[in-house]
């Protein structure tokens, strides 16, 4: 018997054949997971290098901005590479009267060592640890803008974990308790320094014995170990134009540098420990940025 086929069943039919033919519907409510289980670990995999690939592409350009910084460090316009002006266990001394750039001067020194990704404590007797803080992302952000650095959040960021700030007042400091504390930081492996840095302790006459005792301390841990040191306008210095304050124990140090005011000029001069080239050593600190000038 032959089969009867109506036009609606042909259409029908038709319309069936072409569904058939259309790949399979996805609702648009199907969630992102389940394409990606459709497109496969490979991809997935693809997708995970191409991140790594960009975190190390930031990660490398941080890095070579980190060494064009350590290029262009202070110690190295006054002659010196790094830190090497002061040896390990060694003593050095940023002099100036008040308000005239010794935190910001030895700020970059420690701002270069951290650059190097070594360990800086700094500890001060007159600044909260705001303020010692402040004076760090101040002269980063100056440097910053004097080498047109454009990452300046992600370059504190990557070594700001090098520092660490220890606030003691003048009448509570002594060698003792920073051993007590600097043995605490090492021994519970929380910091370990390679630096140290003393802002604000008085010089005096009364000093040798406690600094021949941070001398046999900073030789045992083998520190870089630094201090600014107040001068003043009155006093003259000795015989070898060495300020009063240091005179008494130059022989601890081995590095000594004075910032002297001349009008509207900051001279920086290398008292001990320069190089044998006076004009090397004989460089200007920038009053409106606290920055040692490039030479032109």
């Amino acid at each position: 018997m032959d089969s009867v086929t109506t036009t609606e069943d042909t259409d029908e039919w038709r319309k069936a054949r072409k569904r058939a033919r259309k790949p399979p519907y996805v609702s648009p409510a199907l969630s992102a997971a389940q394409a990606g289980q459709l497109k496969g670990p490979r991809e997935t995999r693809t997708k995970r290098r191409t991140r790594a690939r960009v975190i190390n592409l930031k990660e490398r350009n941080l890095n070579m901005l980190k060494n064009d910084l350590i290029l262009r460090n202070p110690l190295r316009l006054l002659g010196h590479e790094n830190e090497a002006i002061v040896p390990q266990g060694g003593f050095g001394a940023v002099l100036a009267r008040a308000g005239v750039g010794k935190t910001a001067l030895i700020v970059q020194v420690a701002l270069n060592t951290m650059l190097q990704q070594k360990n800086v404590l700094h500890v001060s007797l007159n600044d909260p640890v705001d303020k010692v803080n402040l004076w760090y992302q101040e002269v980063l952000n100056s440097l910053a803008h004097q080498y047109h650095v454009r990452q300046i959040k992600e370059l504190w960021e990557s070594i700001q974990m090098n520092r660490f700030i220890m606030t003691f007042n003048v009448e509570g400091f002594s060698v003792p308790k920073l051993e007590e504390r600097v043995k605490d930081l090492t021994e519970q492996q929380i910091f370990n320094p390679h630096m140290v840095i003393i802002d604000g302790l008085p010089f005096d006459e009364s000093l040798r014995t406690p600094l021949e005792t941070l001398k046999a301390f900073s030789e045992n841990h083998r520190l870089h170990l630094w201090f600014t040191v107040t001068t003043h306008r009155h006093e003259a210095p000795d015989e070898d134009g060495m300020p009063v304050q240091l005179a008494s124990v130059a022989d601890l140090f081995d590095a000594a540098i004075q910032l002297q005011p001349e009008g509207k000029k900051i001279h920086i001069r290398c008292l001990k420990g320069g190089p044998a080239d006076t004009d090397i050593c004989e460089q200007l600190l920038d009053p409106s940025t606290m920055l040692i000038q490039v030479p032109k």
